[in-house]
């Protein structure tokens, strides 16, 4: 049987761009998305045109119970799971901390952290040795943010991003003696759309103009990123971040 890799968010960005070369790479894709229909439907034929089975199950990973569902439709769908990638992620308006809304930073947690968390606690049972399974990979897709605090415009958003990163070593630590491998990406400011909704769509070349590289990232950067990690060739790495941001 072909490995099924579980994608959140995938309907977009460095999730589709995952997804993509996940069933390029010889994956069948489960992916969620939250409300573009035609955005998930492209990405399934572009995961199928690669010879890949794909699904798309539209979820909100900050619900548990939609958590539950995604998870019980790749079950019934594919019968196993090799990879999850917590990917699904939100940026939040831009404000300072002392402006900053209830509901901005409540909605940030519970998509970045939250979300991951159910995810991770959705995979272990379905991949651990222990209990029965056949062991894994676990993904979290962090940001630079977490390192540098974004101060004056997304401390909340840095904040979730450096959660995330603690969350990746402990579930290592728990992880690895049952078969799986947990490690996170530190994605540098990518050309998605992720921006644009948040209202800051020249935010991406702002940070380009400051990088070593000088170029704005591209989704392809970090899901090339995230395949690897996946891949027999990073069998020994566990609890890692790898920095993907063009030197900053």
């Amino acid at each position: 049987m072909k490995k099924v890799a579980l994608i959140t968010g995938g309907g977009r960005g460095i999730g589709a761009a995952t997804a993509k070369l996940a069933a390029q790479s010889g994956y069948d894709v489960c992916f969620s998305y939250v409300s573009n229909d035609e955005a998930a439907a492209r990405v399934v034929a572009a995961c199928e045109a690669e010879g890949a089975q794909a699904l798309a199950v539209k979820s909100d990973v900050a619900r548990s119970d939609e958590v539950t569902t995604l998870f019980e439709a790749c079950d019934a769908r594919f019968g196993r799971l090799d990879l999850l990638v917590n990917n699904a992620g939100i940026i939040g308006a831009a404000s300072s901390v002392s402006k900053l809304p209830d509901d901005v930073l409540k909605r940030t947690f519970e998509v970045n952290v939250f979300g991951a968390f159910y995810c991770a606690r959705a995979a272990i049972p379905r991949m651990a040795l222990s209990a029965g399974g056949t062991g894994g990979v676990i993904i979290n897709i962090s940001s630079m943010a977490a390192r540098i605090g974004s101060a004056h415009e997304y401390v909340h958003y840095a904040a979730s991003k450096g959660a995330l990163d603690s969350f990746t070593i402990g579930l290592s630590k728990e992880l690895g003696r049952d078969g799986i491998r947990v490690n996170g990406i530190h994605a540098g400011t990518a050309d998605t759309e992720i921006h644009t909704l948040s209202g800051n769509p020249d935010r991406p070349q702002m940070v380009a103009d400051t990088s070593p590289l000088g170029r704005v990232g591209l989704p392809l950067d970090m899901a090339e990123a995230v395949v690897w990690l996946a891949s027999p060739k990073a069998d020994y790495i566990t609890g890692a971040t790898l920095s993907v941001s063009g030197g900053l």
